[in-house]
């Protein structure tokens, strides 16, 4: 195929040069009927982008394939059998995954360090998780991927599983073994699964991590605006093997897929594909190399320090992207809470990640040395003004041993059961009918169909004193908590 096409971006060129007009939705009309102060923020040409995908860009029976003909070309460029667009995001294309290889019934092994949208697909079908245990780092309190023995052990235990689904990277950029985990799962004749969200920029530059399709995933998600050019909620989902049918796969998105799929997010998809053919590796390969000229940058400036060779060690990961800068600063005598409220007010910097400790700053083939020079500028101010702010609230870390809660009910059914309202403190013991998910990076703490364990409760309440953000629970504040009905 030639990778110098982009279909959709084409389609929607000569839409604006055959001035066509369509008496349908969106009801904008290319933004003629918006008001001006919302052309004004937006521009109109994002209006003008918002077209039907049927009976607009393309024609009324998609006869020229235009979607079909740039999945075909994504996946060509990646090296996937086939790969699907969504434009609702990874959270989405791993819902989907999970629905397509378990049918909506039995078990499925499930790292436990899996995002919120993993365990909003176990509440919407039914299923049984069986969690894999993480490499817990109980220095640095972060969860790193689990090692194959922890797959191997848990497919002894539970071989009836239908599939497995691994986590990798991390939010902190920490990555599986995944070739590995993939034998252990296809000597079963299991199919892997991949979420791999943050992975979207790794088949195209060979120092970074292996991705999952060449590491013989069968399933692979990702999400092309986190660290690829697309907009929010861009994914892609790539299968490949005889152990997924991607018919059903397909069918299983369009359930939950909105039937009015927008042509913008598509259109960068496609347009993200041609340009990492095209310069991918040589623009990779450049903020590689800026990317370790900041790591230093930033341990020259002092009290900082950078993660890099804990986040590899033994009985951590396998492999780290080095595009996600995580830094401690610790010595600077605050939280990492504290580090990014004052990045946001005072240096008009947001960070990704942040936590009791650490906040994380990731590169893309956008940043160059304009925007290095900024963090590098706003980190020394808050260097200097740490001294300063008031002493971090306390928050109370407790061991791996102690996040590993035991599932006592489904998750669909302690979700969708009769429920109580109990103060927080009275929760130990009783089984969660809500998840609750410190967020960044969205891996939940506490999920649906848990026995609630009380050091996880004061984990949550004193890191919300400490400035955690949990988005989901009914009660951000943790004064209470929904619990199933005794």
């Amino acid at each position: 195929m030639d990778q110098h096409e982009a279909p959709i971006l084409d389609g929607l060129v000569e839409h604006r040069q055959l001035d066509r007009y369509g008496f349908t939705p969106p009801g904008h009309r290319q933004g003629r009927g918006a008001d001006p102060r919302t052309l004004a923020a937006l521009g109109r040409e994002t209006f003008q982008a918002d077209i039907l995908a049927t009976a607009g860009l393309d024609d009324r029976s998609s006869s020229r394939g235009l979607l079909k003909k740039a999945q075909s070309l994504m996946a060509e460029a990646v090296g996937a059998e086939q790969a699907f667009f969504s434009t609702c995001g990874s959270s989405l294309s791993v819902k989907a995954a999970i629905l397509a290889v378990t049918r909506g019934t039995g078990e499925i092994l499930i790292g436990r360090d899996a995002h919120k949208s993993v365990t909003a697909g176990l509440v919407l079908s039914g299923l049984q998780p069986r969690w894999i245990r993480p490499m817990w780092d109980s220095e640095l309190h972060i969860a790193h991927p689990p090692s194959p023995d922890a797959v191997e052990a848990m497919w002894q235990r539970h071989p009836d599983a239908a599939a497995a689904l691994i986590t990798s990277p991390t939010p902190y950029g920490t990555c599986a073994d995944l070739a590995s985990i993939a034998d252990i799962c296809h000597k079963r004749g299991k199919p892997l699964i991949v979420d791999e969200a943050w992975g979207a920029h790794l088949p195209f530059h060979d120092d970074l991590p292996t991705w999952a399709m060449s590491a013989n995933a069968d399933i692979c998600v990702v999400s092309v605006h986190k660290m690829g050019m697309g907009f929010e909620q861009g994914s892609v989902y790539h299968v490949q093997g005889g152990l997924v049918d991607p018919v059903r796969l397909s069918q299983c998105a369009d359930v939950l897929a909105t039937t009015s799929a927008n042509v913008i997010l598509y259109s960068a998809i496609d347009g993200w594909r041609r340009q990492m053919v095209e310069h991918g590796h040589e623009e990779l390969a450049r903020t590689l190399d800026l990317v370790e000229t900041v790591r230093t940058r930033i341990e020259h400036i002092g009290r900082f320090h950078v993660l890099r060779d804990e986040l590899v060690r033994k009985e951590a990961s396998h492999d780290l992207d080095p595009l996600h800068v995580l830094i401690d600063v610790s010595q600077l005598g605050i939280s990492g809470y504290q580090a990014a409220d004052w990045l946001r007010a005072e240096q008009r910097i947001d960070v990704g990640l942040n936590d009791h400790s650490r906040i994380e700053a990731t590169f893309s083939q956008a940043d160059g040395d304009g925007t290095a020079d900024r963090l590098l500028q706003a980190l020394t101010a808050l260097a200097q003004a740490s001294a300063t702010m008031p002493a971090p609230h306390p928050m109370f870390l407790p061991e791996p041993s102690d996040l590993e809660m035991e599932t006592v009910m489904h998750p669909r059914d302690a979700f969708f059961g009769p429920v109580e309202v109990v103060p927080a403190e009275d929760a130990a013991g009783r089984i969660a009918a809500e998840q609750i998910t410190p967020y960044p990076p969205g891996v939940p703490a506490i999920l649906p169909g848990e026995k609630i364990n009380g050091k996880v409760v004061e984990y949550l309440r004193s890191g919300v004193d400490a400035g955690m953000v949990l988005p989901d629970p009914a009660d951000p504040s943790m004064k209470t908590i929904r619990v199933v009905q005794e």
